[in-house]
């Protein structure tokens, strides 16, 4: 079984795309993954990039994807982030937590954000989106 740490970009494209992840893997994402996909949605509502309705479906969508993955936040895992984020220079502990997340109990990291993907190589492995489905 592959445990897959994912980002809010791939929760939300997950749940664009109805995308159901096999058995044979494992989702995992820290607890602010919930607020950084509502938060995403009610911007991209707020753009006109979605109506307000496309926005409630996706949102229902995104808690679809939450409801099959695991969340985690523990003081382990703060500290281990903010760790991260010093060690690399980083201010924000955001995305520490998803690299930290990895470190403790995930196998790769899955982000569309190139830039995540490129800080994270070197502390841990990053798969493409589409190993998600394989």
């Amino acid at each position: 079984m592959t445990r897959y740490v994912v980002d809010a970009g791939v929760v939300l494209r997950m749940a664009e795309e109805g995308v159901v992840v096999g058995a044979e893997h494992e989702l995992l994402a820290p607890t602010l993954v919930r607020s950084q996909t509502l938060s995403l949605l009610h911007q991209a509502v707020h753009r006109g990039d979605l109506t307000e309705a496309e926005g409630r479906s996706r949102l229902a969508a995104v808690n679809g994807v939450l409801q099959r993955s695991r969340l985690l936040g523990d003081a382990v895992l703060r500290r281990t982030a903010w760790d991260v984020a010093t060690r690399l220079g980083w201010a924000s502990t955001e995305d520490a937590e998803y690299v930290a997340l990895t470190r403790l109990q995930g196998d790769a990291l899955v982000t569309l954000d190139a830039d995540l993907a490129r800080r994270a190589a070197d502390e841990v492995r990053v798969d493409p989106y589409d190993d998600l489905t394989r």
